[in-house]
């Protein structure tokens, strides 16, 4: 990452990041050293100071009560067929009420935690069971959109290990599928993975390679492949935004405007949420990740929450909007915009490190309202000591 990049993404100048490489300014205080933290994609203070360490969990998700569980499934090396393997349309069955489930429950990892384990399984015996053909390709494809279900419970906790292998065997069992959603679904997710890894030229290029695989289909797809289609476009304008390419950001945001218009208006993607009523919140995210905090905030006053139906990712989008008005210095809009994410849904802003970081600035804000704000919302999302 260059200078420049990084300096944006934390609002400094280049000339700064140089004096801090160089030890001409003395180490920045804590707001500063977790933009970088954040920026960098580190998960211990101490790689940047070298002997001051925060606990990790005062900028990242806690790990959920089910991550042993949920651990234990996926690491599962089952080579018997002692298991039941159920047809795929009952798994299928399963797995879209799973997807209901989550997008409905404010404490949507709890409902994650308690039904993966079993679904995990029972998927690995029907893809063990099935037969060459139609029947083991439909197998892997549902097994594939298992484990990006697994990569929603575990995003954002202390177990990248685990998310990565969960991430690898989506990716295998999609292509071993040859379904061009499920192949979709998992890069989009990989294009992800790779993007907050830092690794921005990985992301683009899954995310290129894919649209690519999917050009040909796009004219006649179903909804399902068209919205991955144009969920796709908007990584390719998220990656952009955080390399700071204005043009190419916005150039992709556009694109994935366009595709959500010929989906059907109440239409709503359970994997990636893409549909018409999410592209305002993608809008916000793009500004957002641009550091332009003016922009952000039109973006964030044009686009409504209420009309997303999914509860966590309503609350994500307010977290964006907090974002952006954050950026723009607007801290008591920032709290007030984060207690509506955590009222839409308590897990979703416990389990973000952006939402994590602002409240963590706030803690030490000059004015006293500010700070009584922040440490309420810092004990309701558990990091403070209630």
């Amino acid at each position: 990452m260059t200078r420049e990049v990084l300096a944006g993404l934390v609002g400094r100048s280049p000339s700064w990041v140089k004096a801090i490489e160089t030890g001409r300014l003395a180490t920045p205080k804590l707001s500063i050293l977790l933009r970088l933290a954040e920026a960098l994609r580190v998960r211990d203070l101490a790689e940047l100071t070298g002997d001051q360490s925060v606990p990790v969990e005062l900028f990242t998700g806690p790990g959920h009560e089910a991550l042993p569980s949920v651990r234990t499934a996926v690491n599962a090396f089952v080579v018997s067929q002692d298991r039941a393997a159920p047809p795929v349309a009952h798994l299928r069955a399963r797995l879209a009420q799973a997807w209901a489930a989550r997008h409905s429950a404010p404490d949507h990892r709890r409902v994650l935690g308690r039904l993966l384990p079993d679904l995990i399984a029972d998927a690995q015996a029907t893809a063990r069971h099935a037969v060459d053909g139609p029947q083991r390709r439909a197998a892997q494809a549902t097994l594939s959109e298992v484990y990006a279900l697994s990569q929603f419970f575990l995003a954002y906790q202390p177990a990248q290990d685990l998310l990565w292998r969960t991430l690898e065997r989506g990716v295998a069992a999609a292509a071993e599928s040859e379904d061009a959603h499920a192949i979709g679904v998992a890069a989009w997710l990989a294009a992800q993975a790779h993007r907050d890894a830092g690794d921005w030229d990985a992301a683009d290029a899954v995310t290129h390679q894919t649209l690519g695989f999917l050009k040909p289909l796009a004219a006649e797809a179903s909804d399902h492949v068209l919205a991955i289609w144009g969920a796709l476009h908007f990584e390719a304008a998220y990656t952009a935004a955080r390399r700071g390419e204005i043009g190419t950001a916005w150039h992709y945001w556009d694109t994935a405007d366009r595709v959500s218009q010929r989906l059907p208006e109440g239409y709503y993607h359970p994997v990636t949420s893409f549909s018409r009523a999410v592209m305002g919140a993608h809008a916000t995210t793009v500004a957002v990740e641009l550091r332009k905090g003016g922009e952000g905030v039109r973006q964030a006053s044009a686009a409504e929450a209420d009309v997303i139906p999914s509860r966590p990712r309503r609350a994500r989008h307010r977290i964006e909007q907090a974002r952006a008005y954050h950026l723009d210095g607007q801290a008591d809009a920032a709290l007030a915009t984060l207690a509506g994410a955590h009222a839409a849904a308590p897990e979703t802003i416990t389990y973000n490190g952006y939402a994590r970081r602002i409240i963590l600035e706030e803690l030490e804000a000059p004015e006293a309202r500010r700070r009584e704000r922040a440490t309420e919302l810092a004990e309701k999302v558990g990091m403070l000591p209630s």
